[in-house]
């Protein structure tokens, strides 16, 4: 079963992102061994740089807002390829501060879901729906339309 690391910088103060994000999680559980890596905010993205990059395991996606934007399914091909090649994953999505730009150097890819910006509590979210979609869409599933 492939391994996926979420690193996020931050809590999930309110209930209801800590209900979906564990929505995510039991549904992720039958295609990949999800971890989430939950760092404590500091002042600066320099002061949160040492420990998130200390987290990344295996292929490092950065979720930066100049990152590659892509369709769900273009996504969902991305993973099948690295899960395919039996690579680890880790997606990085940082504070309300952003991301170091030594985190997105150190990054195999940037991702960004939109130009827009999103609370990072609310992209924790979006992030795992997204990958759940992209393991659906890899299953074959009704999920996606």
């Amino acid at each position: 079963m492939i391994k996926i690391r979420l690193v996020c910088v931050g809590k999930l103060k309110e209930n209801y992102w800590r209900e979906a994000v564990s929505e995510y999680q039991k549904r992720l559980g039958r295609f990949c061994a999800l971890e989430v890596c939950e760092l404590p905010e500091r002042r600066s993205p320099e002061e949160e740089a040492e420990e998130i990059l200390r987290a990344c395991r295996g292929y490092t996606v950065a979720l930066a807002i100049e990152g590659k934007m892509c369709a769900s399914e273009e996504f969902a091909q991305k993973l099948k390829s690295l899960a395919d090649a039996g690579r680890e994953m880790t997606f990085v999505i940082g504070s309300s501060c952003g991301l170091d730009k030594s985190v997105k150097a150190a990054a195999d890819a940037l991702v960004s879901f939109s130009p827009m910006t999103f609370p990072h509590q609310m992209m924790r979210v979006i992030f795992l729906e997204q990958l759940y979609r992209a393991f659906m869409i890899n299953a074959g599933a009704e999920y996606h339309k």
